[in-house]
């Protein structure tokens, strides 16, 4: 079975949008792409760390969803990562209202024997030589896909440009890419970046889709109109998960490819929306997320003519 290993946050979030509020919950970058990922017909682990404050239930929901949480150290006496933001009205911009880097602040990774040989890795948000550490323990993975943020574009670009340095592909959204490149154009954003580095590019726009860069190539996905958006907290990694996932399960990394793998996290990332937290992402069966891909399908095909023939 083909392995796919995520490294990135493993947390509590405290969520505040026009729809509700919510007390500590589950959150954390790697959780939402493992719960994605875990779609798929795959093994994949977690490297993250966490505090003994960090409850068994929602290790064991990792567990559950077969999740190997063998990398995830707990500290004794440590807290978890936390996190509590705000989104305004549009649910397209927040602000974060407080953040606790805890046990996070001394992070060394170390990825279990047995995902060394992984064939992709999916380097979630986290500070870029954490991201670095990792990529240096792994042989010879198959695809190497890093998400970042603007904070360390802000906060530790020399560093984060090295790694960029050293990916396949990087998922960022369209305000982080115009930032790291100082280009208004995500056309001419996606090829600079392109020049960083990675021969892929995904910017994420949120409720207006994503589009996929590779050389001269684009394809551009759109999201799936919602009838309900309570929360956006972790869209982004579960697209990233269900990106990722797909791509581990059938080994095919072309461009025509990825389209498909775009079409499959642009459709999880359209769950995770529908509820606070990670609550729709725990409880997602097969057949939904058969039935909305065929909703995409119909979004995105269509017939044209290409030259209208004139009246007589």
């Amino acid at each position: 079975m083909s392995k796919l290993l995520i490294v990135g946050t493993v947390a509590f979030d405290a969520i505040e949008t026009p729809f509700g509020k919510t007390d500590k919950i589950l959150g954390g970058a790697a959780t939402y792409i493992g719960l994605s990922s875990s779609q798929f017909n795959i093994d994949n682990a977690i490297v993250s760390v966490v505090g003994d404050d960090f409850p068994d239930e929602h290790l064991s929901l990792l567990t559950k969803k077969g999740i190997n949480i063998e990398g995830i150290e707990i500290v004794k006496g440590g807290k978890t990562f936390f996190w509590s933001g705000k989104y305004h009205n549009d649910l397209n911009s927040r602000d974060t209202l407080e953040t606790q880097l805890n046990v996070l602040a001394d992070f060394n990774p170390v990825v279990p024997k047995d995902y060394l040989d992984a064939d992709i890795v999916m380097l979630g948000n986290l500070h870029p030589l954490v991201q670095l550490s990792v990529l240096e323990q792994i042989k010879k993975p198959k695809l190497t896909v890093l998400d970042t943020m603007n904070f360390w574009m802000d906060n530790a670009l020399d560093d984060l440009l090295k790694v960029i340095a050293k990916v396949d592909v990087i998922t960022i959204n369209d305000e982080e890419a115009r930032q790291l490149t100082g280009e208004h154009s995500l056309l001419k954003s996606a090829r600079k970046i392109a020049k960083m580095g990675p021969k892929y590019v995904v910017i994420k726009k949120g409720e207006h889709g994503a589009l996929l860069f590779h050389k001269d190539q684009i394809f551009f996905a759109p999201a799936l109109p919602l009838e309900e958006v309570f929360d956006p907290t972790g869209a982004g990694d579960t697209f990233a998960g269900g990106f990722t996932g797909y791509l581990t399960q059938n080994q095919d990394i072309s461009f025509e490819n990825m389209k498909n793998a775009v079409i499959y996290g642009s459709n999880l990332a359209s769950f995770c929306v529908e509820k606070f937290g990670t609550e729709r992402m725990e409880n997602l069966s097969k057949d939904e997320i058969d039935s909305r891909l065929q909703e995409f399908k119909s979004l995105t095909q269509f017939d044209i003519e290409l030259r209208p023939t004139k009246a007589l």
